[in-house]
């Protein structure tokens, strides 16, 4: 037996106001099609004036305490990753701590973009298996309108808000069983000026706009992601063969369609959500994760591999026993 980190629930959070195509097409110059060819984009979900990330990270950690069946008051860590924090200090996490009502835990910010929910799922990992702690709510949560540029069309089309959220708990488990098997983080900052926030407190004082320079960001991202999912399953045992489900970042359809074919995957493994969501960065797994756990396609037992990359560059993946 040994102690490993299992998935006891998922949940999810998206803002109501749903976002198409057309309704972007009125504001930037744009068009469906456009969106379409390129992104694999429909709609996404825009936070309103109340929502913030801590609220929408909130909501999802409900849903997730419900379908793991336990309450908050158990959970000793929460790791939240996130690029749009609430406020710059304190950590967004301590807010969803006093929101679920838990006196006591270790909380705190995870920053890594679009890999962030990776780092986040590592880490706590990392403490369970050391005995730092039990049962953690882990929490991937952007409320990304607020940094684009609504006049750069190249960008804005492409994101949009939500959290994903998981439970994950330590447990003695047996050889082959459920659980966390590898994780693998990567990154490199030489990569900066092709996806960035044009600001922050320690340089300009403001917030910033996103900037990106979609094409050289491709290229990089289907190499590394094909390159560190091979790394992760290669540390756990197995090939791209073996996986039941891939649930990749959702930044981009054709970089979903070009990972797979350079794994050799058949397309019906890959989870698919960037239609309806458009890229939330570090609630993009988790809110993969979670519709495909729900709508049944995802199930106890099903080895699946978790893959994501964000600026910085950093990149990363986990291959998990569901």
């Amino acid at each position: 037996m040994t102690v490993r980190s299992v998935i006891l629930g998922t949940g999810s959070a998206l803002p109501p106001r749903r976002v198409s195509n057309a309704e972007l097409a009125e504001q930037v110059d744009t068009t469906d099609e456009w969106i379409v060819e390129r992104t694999g984009i429909r709609f996404r979900h825009i936070a309103g004036p109340n929502e913030t990330t801590g609220t929408l990270a909130t909501q999802a950690c409900k849903a997730a305490l419900e379908a793991a069946g336990v309450e908050a008051a158990s959970i000793d860590l929460i790791v939240l990753a996130t690029a749009t924090p609430d406020q710059t200090f304190p950590a967004t996490a301590t807010r969803v701590q006093a929101a679920l009502g838990i006196d006591d835990c270790v909380a705190f910010d995870v920053a890594a973009v679009c890999s962030g929910f990776l780092y986040a799922l590592q880490v706590a990992d990392s403490m369970i298996r050391s005995g730092a702690a039990k049962r953690a709510l882990v929490i991937g949560a952007e409320t990304f309108s607020r940094i684009l540029d609504w006049e750069d069309r190249a960008t804005c089309v492409l994101f949009g808000d939500g959290a994903g959220a998981i439970v994950l708990e330590g447990q003695d488990v047996a050889e082959g069983g459920r659980g966390i098997l590898a994780t693998k983080l990567h990154a490199d900052g030489r990569y900066n000026d092709l996806l960035y926030v044009d600001g922050g407190p320690s340089t300009t004082g403001t917030v910033g706009k996103l900037r990106m320079k979609g094409r050289e960001v491709f290229r990089h991202a289907v190499v590394n992601l094909a390159a560190v999912m091979e790394e992760t399953l290669g540390a756990a045992g197995f090939t791209s063969a073996d996986i039941d489900w891939l649930v990749p970042h959702q930044a981009n359809a054709r970089i979903l369609d070009a990972t797979a074919r350079k794994l050799n995957l058949a397309p019906e493994k890959v989870i698919v959500t960037v239609d309806r969501h458009a890229n939330t960065s570090a609630a993009s797994v988790p809110l993969a994760l979670d519709a495909a756990v729900r709508d049944g396609r995802i199930k106890r037992g099903d080895l699946i591999v978790l893959e994501a990359m964000g600026g910085g560059f950093t990149w990363g993946a986990a291959v998990v026993r569901f």
